[in-house]
C-alpha cells in the first residue's frame, strides 16, 4: 500500500480547519481521510513555524485547548467589529462638513 501525498496547501488548510474550533482532531482527520495523527503533527509543526519560541511542546488539557478555541473566535470576533468600525469610520471621515447638522 503507497502512502498517499498531500500539498501544502490541502496541509494548511486542515489545520487552519482544526485552529478555527470547528470540530475536535480526531472528527476532522476522519472526515478528511488522514490519521489524527499526522493532523497533529501538521497542527504542531505548523504552530512552530507560526511562532518558534512558542509554548512547549507536550499534550493539551482539554480545558486548555477549548478556552484556546474559544479565544481565537473571541479573537476573530473582534477583527471583524474592527475592520466594520474602521469602515464606519471611514465614511463618516468623508461627509463634507456642510452636509453635517
Amino acid at each position: 500500500m503507497s502512502r498517499r501525498k498531500y500539498d501544502g496547501e490541502f496541509k494548511r488548510d486542515a489545520v487552519e480547519l482544526l485552529l478555527g474550533g470547528g470540530k475536535e482532531l480526531k472528527p476532522l482527520a476522519q472526515d478528511l481521510g488522514v490519521c489524527p495523527g499526522t493532523l497533529r503533527d501538521w497542527r504542531d509543526r505548523y504552530l512552530r513555524e507560526r511562532d518558534p519560541q512558542g509554548p512547549p511542546r507536550g499534550p493539551v488539557s482539554a480545558d486548555s485547548a477549548e478556552e484556546l478555541r474559544r479565544l481565537r473566535r473571541e479573537i476573530e470576533t473582534l477583527k471583524r467589529q474592527r475592520d466594520i468600525l474602521k469602515k464606519a469610520l471611514g465614511i463618516l471621515s468623508e461627509q463634507s462638513p456642510e452636509s453635517m447638522p
